[in-house]
């Protein structure tokens, strides 16, 4: 394997897509983004992060926004940057496994309206449900790189790390992304992580966390003397708590060491300067809540994901049973072991809560069951890194036949259904994409789109029969 050398640490800028789903939930709107691309066009950054996630569903659903329509408006303002995107392996962008034909066709369109660099992950670690997405990727001459979901637990040794990403760049990923999402790789543990997986692949190898346990910044540091090549950051208005370390801060923190990123602080200055109204007005009407700003240190306590304990949160509180928290959160990790330790990502981490919240506030466990924890014992999500407790996976399934392949080999071609299914609502190619990930969502927008063209075109006309006096 290649030696690690010292080296200009590379930066991914989230404040576009993660920064904004983790702090005023995915609600920075395209109209905000433009004006500021030409400035964030100009720093350097390796990409800059802007789609996937959940920036689709919420542009749909809360900003009556075409998610195409940002992707290309994007695409035109950054000439000289590569675009990056959040893609959930077999699940695209959705909750459910899609077939093939779906993820592929979702690839070609995302490389084709403009994205670089397809961060691919599979939230069991299921290396069997990103090959699709990842052969899709490397057909269009697009950037494929595989995430592993970071987690804790007896199952996740260096070795399995080591072979999974050997396992990783076999399936032909351009680079390696350790994804922390919920803040639980500490300075040290990312010293060794990253050592182990320098030693056992030769592509680059990017580290993504999150704030909320306090550590990510000093996580960052060792991860890049260990020899990290690229760490995702985000500018400081939209930095810290359930975000990513600061931009300016990590790009400061290297200055004048082998490892500078070479960044102008002053033009970071005047795009921080550009965003911090946006944060400011998002704290006085209550879209960023101080409560996702701070350290929340039950992140380690209990290897909860910060979104899924305001998840759980919200959930006891709609049941009268805000009382039971702590006993929930202890149940969390004994039901996250009954269903073969998955990472805690989405969307096992809200299958865990939930199930969690029903185990306690029932008073019996798994005497009500979800039916998305049917879906995960009975193999429809992939394979999980243990075993399930066999009993616990008789009582919620009975006698089904859990399902041992690749979900997506049981899945039919969709592509021709769905098209028929909203043929009356098409204007673009990629429309049936939105429909086949969100189809009641999308055809909202779709039925608001129309009434829209509807009113400027008989705007238009009234305009055309106006009589002007000579």
């Amino acid at each position: 394997m290649a030696e690690r050398t010292k080296k200009p640490i590379k930066i991914t800028e989230t404040i576009l897509r993660d920064a904004h789903q983790s702090l005023i939930a995915t609600r920075m709107t395209t109209e905000q983004m433009l004006p500021i691309i030409d400035k964030m066009d100009k720093v350097g950054y390796h990409a800059v992060e802007c789609w996937g996630g959940a920036t689709f569903d919420a542009s749909l659903r809360f900003l009556k926004e075409d998610p195409w329509e940002r992707l290309r408006k994007l695409r035109d303002g950054f000439k000289n940057t590569k675009l990056q995107m959040l893609f959930r392996g077999q699940n695209i962008l959705g909750y459910n496994h899609y077939a093939d034909d779906v993820v592929e066709y979702f690839v070609q369109k995302s490389i084709a309206n403009g994205i670089d660099i397809i961060r691919i992950f599979d939230c069991l670690n299921d290396m069997r449900n990103l090959k699709t997405a990842v052969q899709a990727a490397n057909r269009e001459k697009g950037h494929a790189q595989i995430a592993l979901s970071y987690t804790l637990g007896d199952a996740y040794t260096m070795d399995y790390w080591k072979n999974i990403a050997k396992e990783i760049e076999d399936m032909g990923a351009k680079s390696l992304c350790i994804k922390d999402m919920a803040g639980l790789l500490t300075p040290y543990q990312a010293t060794e992580l990253v050592t182990v997986l320098k030693e056992a692949v030769d592509i680059p190898i990017d580290l993504h966390t999150h704030y909320t346990s306090g550590v990510a910044a000093m996580t960052y540091m060792k991860a890049v003397e260990a020899g990290c090549d690229i760490i995702d950051t985000a500018m400081s208005p939209f930095a810290l708590g359930t975000s990513q370390p600061a931009t300016e801060v990590m790009v400061e923190t290297f200055r004048g060491t082998p490892y500078d990123t070479g960044l102008d602080q002053n033009l970071l200055a005047e795009i921080g300067d550009y965003f911090r109204p946006m944060r400011e007005e998002a704290l006085e009407n209550g879209l960023m809540n101080t409560k996702v700003l701070g350290v929340n240190i039950n992140t380690l306590r209990y290897q909860v994901p910060g979104g899924m304990l305001s998840n759980l949160v919200s959930q006891l509180k709609e049941m009268g049973q805000e009382d039971k928290y702590e006993q929930v959160l202890e149940e969390v990790p004994r039901v996250r072991k009954d269903f073969g330790e998955p990472p805690l990502v989405t969307p096992s981490s809200q299958i865990v809560g939930t199930q969690a919240v029903l185990n306690v506030v029932a008073g019996e466990r798994y005497k009500m069951v979800t039916k998305e924890s049917k879906k995960l014992l009975s193999g429809e999500f992939g394979q999980t890194v243990k075993p399930f407790d066999p009993e616990v996976q008789k009582k919620c399934i009975g006698d089904v036949e859990p399902i041992t392949c690749r979900p997506a080999d049981l899945l039919e071609p969709q592509l021709a259904k769905l098209e028929s299914e909203m043929s009356q609502w098409k204007q673009q190619d990629e429309d049936v994409l939105s429909y086949a990930l969100f189809p009641q969502v999308a055809t909202d927008f779709f039925k608001y789109r129309e009434a829209q063209r509807t009113k400027v075109d008989a705007t238009l006309a009234d305009k055309e029969n106006q009589v002007y006096p000579v």
